[in-house]
């Protein structure tokens, strides 16, 4: 491995009592209501909840790009009121610079931070094979496949030592086993990063198996209505999923969510 670990004493997230509203008078539109959320450095955690709770929008706020309405959002003891360097972004969609190559573009944070090119370029080419993606530095995304562009997105917001890393269904878009690959691939560089990540899923299987917390919100407004701690050993191989251990916190987990989704097509349209 790469020997390139984070610091674990940062990364701690501080969600008190956020309300997050889009909109004003008629449109108006509360996304999320008195959300809270503790996390410990170099924790996983993963967000799920019915379509439209919130959850994308609670990432947003811990990114920087959504002010809240209330409450607050403090990453290490700090309050977050814009995006910073601090909090890497991940997406369902890559957002890569198609006219850059692989290396470009997982260099191109440290270039605007004003980093000389040779440390530069050693540092994107360490990520790049933490990711697997030796090799393919010269190439363009739009020569990769989807998991591999995925697999540059990661390196790109990890190369800037974020304390957290914030990813909104990454794998959403990929087949069953692309999406797997990834998901092991983002734990064994996890393992080694120790980055506190928050994770926002609609699969309560991909939640299980990487987070180490499940925190399930409810129907919109959006809240935490429970959290569940996964304690199932690591490092997790993918027969992990078949287990009698795992399909127990799943069932719990998807009483929970049906719930709350039932709520869901229960309350009046805005």
């Amino acid at each position: 491995m790469t020997g390139i670990a984070s610091d674990v004493a940062t990364g701690r997230i501080e969600i008190t009592d956020l309300d997050i509203v889009f909109g004003r008078d008629d449109r108006r539109v509360e996304a999320v209501r008195r959300f809270s959320l503790m996390t410990v450095p170099g924790e996983f955690v993963a967000l799920l909840g019915p379509s439209g709770c919130g959850k994308t929008s609670v990432l947003n706020a811990v990114a920087g790009f959504v002010p809240p309405a209330a409450g607050s959002v403090v990453i290490d003891g700090e309050p977050v009121t814009e995006p910073g360097a601090d909090r890497g972004m991940v997406f369902q969609q890559h957002s890569l610079f198609p006219w850059k190559t692989v290396l470009g573009n997982v260099e191109f944070g440290l270039k605007m931070r004003g980093i000389g090119a040779r440390a530069r370029m050693a540092q994107a080419r360490a990520y790049l094979d933490l990711v697997g993606l030796s090799g393919f530095e010269r190439a363009y995304p739009g020569e990769l496949s989807g998991g591999m562009q995925q697999r540059v997105g990661i390196a790109r917001v990890l190369v800037n030592r974020p304390r957290v890393m914030l990813m909104d269904e990454p794998f959403g878009a990929l087949d069953a086993q692309t999406r797997l690959a990834m998901q092991e691939l983002l734990l064994g560089v996890w393992r080694e990063m120790r980055t506190t990540v928050l994770f926002v899923t609609h699969d309560i299987d991909e939640a299980i198996f990487l987070a180490d917390r499940v925190a399930v919100m409810t129907a919109r407004p959006g809240r935490v209505r429970d959290q569940i701690p996964v304690k199932l050993a690591r490092p997790r191989p993918a027969e992990l999923i078949a287990t009698a251990e795992f399909m127990a916190l799943k069932a719990r987990v998807l009483a929970l969510v049906r719930e709350e989704s039932g709520r869901a097509w229960e309350a009046p349209r805005p």
